[in-house]
């Protein structure tokens, strides 16, 4: 490949994937005082994948740069990110406000273009929202060509080639740049930052923007009106022989 790659990376900062989210006692959310946060997994892998490409393609890649949209802590998935083997990032401070997937693309749309990237992987959703339509709507907006829920991504001549799992099998797509990759669980495992990495990490350039530096209405078009719990599940039951299974099933009309 001939031409240099700019890769831009977006990075969320979310509920640690550990824990249990609770709903907040007015029940319009989940409950966000002192819970562990951290990269979202998705985009951990995200960044995994980025680096991987730039330490197998070391001539090819100019630089990563990751960028975050959340309140001033989203800076340490940033330094996280950076550690890894990104080399420059973005902060967008939204404090406590909730930006939607299509303003999040289109203030990422901005940032690509400022940065000049032709190349961006990002995960295919948030394990807060689940929304997984980020990406896609950046594609829209910037009118490149997607390959959505990367299992493997390679590099050959001219052209990026991205294998996603599908039903009964898999399926490769190719595309030249630019392009917009979302990732999937099974692209790669991502490596632990180290403690000397992240003292290092601390040198790189960490750029600080608010929303406002924007030029993108920020106004919400999906208003959460509940936010319960999943219905307990109700418990099963023994049954002594395959004749009483049958009959069981019958009972249900499941045969």
């Amino acid at each position: 490949m001939s031409t240099k790659l700019n890769i831009l990376v977006p990075v969320k900062r979310v509920i640690d994937f550990a824990l249990k989210p609770r709903i907040n006692k007015a029940g319009t959310g989940i409950e966000k005082t002192g819970v562990k946060f951290s990269i979202n997994p998705f985009c951990d892998i995200a960044v995994e994948e980025a680096v991987r490409i730039k330490e197998a393609h070391k001539s090819l890649v100019n630089k990563i740069h990751v960028v975050s949209i959340g309140p001033t802590k989203a800076q340490d998935v940033l330094r996280q990110s950076l550690a890894k083997g990104a080399d420059s990032s973005t902060h967008i401070d939204s404090g406590e406000q909730e930006v939607e997937p299509l303003n999040v693309a289109k203030i990422l749309k901005q940032v690509a273009e400022k940065n000049e990237s032709n190349l961006i992987i990002l995960g295919k959703q948030s394990i807060d929202d689940d929304s997984n339509n980020t990406g896609q709507m950046l594609a829209g907006l910037l009118n490149w060509p997607q390959a959505t829920n990367a299992a493997k991504v390679e590099i050959k001549d001219d052209e990026v080639y991205v294998t996603r799992e599908i039903d009964g099998g898999e399926e490769t797509v190719k595309s030249k740049l630019p392009l917009i990759i979302t990732t999937d669980l099974r692209l790669n495992e991502p490596r632990f930052a180290s403690l000397p990495n992240m003292m290092k990490a601390k040198k790189k350039p960490l750029e600080k923007l608010k929303l406002k530096d924007f030029d993108v209405d920020l106004s919400a078009r999906l208003e959460v009106l509940k936010v319960e719990e999943p219905a307990a599940r109700e418990a099963g039951i023994k049954v002594g022989s395959v004749d009483e299974l049958v009959a069981k099933l019958k009972d249900l009309k499941a045969i």
